[in-house]
């Protein structure tokens, strides 16, 4: 019994717990290489052309429609673009899929608070908390969020 609480430390030291990602904002990184329009859209992404982002993940939905990064992806760019439902939509379907995607979390997290929406994105902050046994990124970047948050929006 000793021995499998060490092995299970050690695990999560290494970063290897149940439902841990390598990456957190992608768990099927090789996507890009199976579909040029998801790579061409991640692209799109990293140079904050939202609007080819969303173009081109579109296209990857229809053949990846299971995919939560690419959910996840669409929703940011929709964010990006301020189109809150489309975005709010699609970052709900990446947790359907994936319902410890910490990037979704995140992302869906700062959405509700764009659109003044507390409660919601205290809930994804509580999700996260509940996801990440050991600090994560997205959960301190949501918790700096909501503080900025709270501390701009006093009653």
């Amino acid at each position: 019994m000793r021995r499998l609480a060490i092995v299970l430390v050690a695990a999560c030291v290494l970063g290897l717990a149940p439902g841990a990602h390598a990456d957190p904002e992608e768990t099927d990184p090789d996507l890009a290489k199976r579909d040029a329009d998801y790579a061409a859209g991640r692209k799109a992404v990293e140079a904050k052309n939202w609007s080819e982002a969303v173009a081109r993940l579109r296209k990857a939905e229809v053949r990846n429609p299971d995919s939560a990064d690419l959910h996840n992806f669409l929703g940011y760019s929709y964010r990006n673009l301020k189109q809150f439902d489309p975005a709010f939509r699609h970052y709900k379907r990446a947790i359907e899929i994936d319902p410890r995607h910490r990037g979704a979390h995140e992302y869906i997290g700062e959405a509700y608070l764009m659109t003044g929406d507390l409660p919601n994105a205290e809930k994804h902050l509580k999700a996260l908390r509940e996801i990440c046994l050991l600090p994560c990124e997205e959960l301190t970047d949501l918790e700096k969020a909501v503080a900025q948050y709270r501390k701009t929006n006093k009653p």
